[in-house]
């Protein structure tokens, strides 16, 4: 069987674990507060070009986005996001578990868009009897999105002035950010990135990491007693060197970025066959996601060698399905798969 069914099915790239392996004797700080993460933190801040601000290491991303929520939030708020938002969809009800409700609204391509928040506060400010319902009080989003998407520079500008304007935090989950960064559709950088979210992640376990995800927290007010809150949450690792040196390693040499974008030019010859082949796409994906809708017959027979992810049914016997790519990907898999898919 040759998977296709996420981009965390490997372990690490061979280059981390060479490093974990070769610093494994050393001594050092605990809880995060050793030189590998002070390394880390300091090489993604020039990278997001923040003079200040500060970065926090998570083992995943529920946990990240959890502790971020929780953080930000009052007892009587909640998040805006996009009906198919992780936070949502796919966490088993964790920002519920904390006291707080998803305020969700209706996808557009996976993404939600700056007039959605507009409406949301406005619905809340303009009822007369607002304290009886859940105030908006921050804004959540995934970049790419849970759809393979990706948010252009302008929707993003948008969606942050009218965050700024509102007064709502907007924190971008980014569990998968290598791959929206060097897609060839993505205009935006870290820099970017930095500068129009409050709060957002640069995914590991997903991109070459055996675990981790790299907080950046860009305004000051925000990162207030924000260790507390980490260990609070069970998310303050004592071995947080691990964290470190994983993120040193990836952010050494511009590796993040290109074992990020190995994927999506693989997952781009995938997309491309299925094109070829006549199938239609659920969403115009340029990351390492892509999913087709295929008929039940050619669904089953790549079933017999591949795994892949079952997405939604389309009606006349069609699904959607993803097929995810991962910095382990290798030529030869998508080499049999695009022959295979030719073959159908």
């Amino acid at each position: 069987m040759i998977r296709f069914q996420n981009d965390y099915g490997e372990g690490a790239h061979p280059l981390l674990l060479k490093r974990l392996a070769e610093t494994n004797m050393e001594q050092t700080e605990g809880y995060g507060e050793d030189r590998y993460c002070r390394q880390a933190a300091q090489k993604i801040k020039e990278q997001c070009a923040l003079k200040e601000g500060e970065v926090h290491f998570f083992v995943g991303g529920t946990q990240t986005n959890l502790t971020v929520i929780g953080s930000v939030l009052r007892p009587h708020q909640g998040v805006i996001a996009a009906d198919t938002g992780h936070i949502q969809v796919h966490e088993t009800g964790a920002i519920e578990a904390l006291g707080h409700k998803v305020l969700t609204v209706p996808e557009q391509d996976g993404k939600l868009t700056a007039k959605q928040v507009e409406e949301v506060c406005d619905r809340h400010w303009k009822d007369a009897s607002r304290e009886h319902t859940v105030q908006p009080g921050m804004v959540y989003l995934s970049h790419p999105t849970e759809c393979g998407t990706l948010y252009t520079k302008k929707e993003l500008e948008e969606l942050s002035a009218v965050c700024r304007r509102r007064g709502l935090p907007l924190f971008l989950d980014g569990a998968r950010l290598g791959y929206g960064l060097t897609s060839p559709a993505s205009e935006l950088t870290l820099a970017d990135i930095a500068g129009l979210t409050d709060l957002f992640y640069i995914g590991g376990t997903k991109v070459g990491a055996l675990f981790g995800e790299a907080l950046v927290i860009t305004r000051p007010e925000l990162a207030r007693d924000f260790r507390y809150l980490i260990k609070q949450k069970g998310a303050l690792l004592a071995k947080g060197r691990l964290l470190g040196l994983q993120f040193d390693t990836l952010f050494t040499d511009e590796l993040y970025f290109r074992i990020s974008q190995e994927a999506v030019e693989k997952a781009l010859l995938l997309k491309a066959a299925f094109l070829k082949k006549g199938y239609s796409l659920r969403y115009d994906s340029y990351t390492n996601q892509q999913f087709p809708i295929l008929p039940e017959k050619d669904r089953k027979k790549l079933e017999e060698t591949y795994g892949f992810t079952f997405w939604e049914e389309m009606g006349e016997g069609k699904s959607a399905v993803r097929f995810c790519t991962s910095w382990a990907t290798t030529e030869e898999a998508i080499r049999q798969l695009v022959e295979d898919i030719e073959a159908l």
